[in-house]
């Protein structure tokens, strides 16, 4: 799954916390079913928009999926309430997943903090690549950060 040249290891990365939000049941279920595939153990999924942030903030995910199109909540709002949870000197992934393809839900994802961007319908090999690519970025990250191996 890794390919930082042995640096990062599966365990590594699929112990780690992932968060999927998404108001369509169909859609966490499949992302659920995915992540549970790959072998990741620690994944939640979250249907209310209105429940993600007091997820987000109980979990503390290493990595969230975010739909942008969501009632109550969007994920624009997600992403702007995310990023004011962040602590200095963290790396916290948003992959978000939305169905709009439009340059503008593009830009203004990432503009708010999206570190990658895939549309639905998503391939799901794809999204497990991204998934593992974040998280060993992160992995490093963090090694680098706190100066460990």
């Amino acid at each position: 799954m890794s390919g930082g040249a042995d640096l990062v290891t599966d365990s590594d990365l699929l112990s780690r916390r992932i968060l999927a939000v998404d108001d369509e049941e169909a859609n966490v279920l499949l992302l659920a079913s995915l992540l549970e595939r790959e072998g990741y153990t620690d994944v939640q999924c979250v249907t209310d928009p209105t429940k993600a942030l007091d997820a987000y903030v109980a979990m503390e995910p290493h990595l969230v999926l975010l739909d942008l199109m969501m009632p109550g909540v969007d994920g624009y709002q997600l992403l702007e309430a995310f990023r004011r949870q962040a602590k200095p000197g963290e790396f916290r992934p948003v992959v978000v997943l939305p169905a709009d393809t439009t340059v503008h839900a593009r830009r203004r994802a990432l503009s708010l903090g999206a570190k990658d961007f895939v549309t639905k319908p998503f391939d799901v090999v794809e999204v497990a690549l991204r998934i593992a690519n974040l998280l060993e970025t992160q992995v490093l990250y963090e090694r680098l950060r706190d100066g460990t191996r």
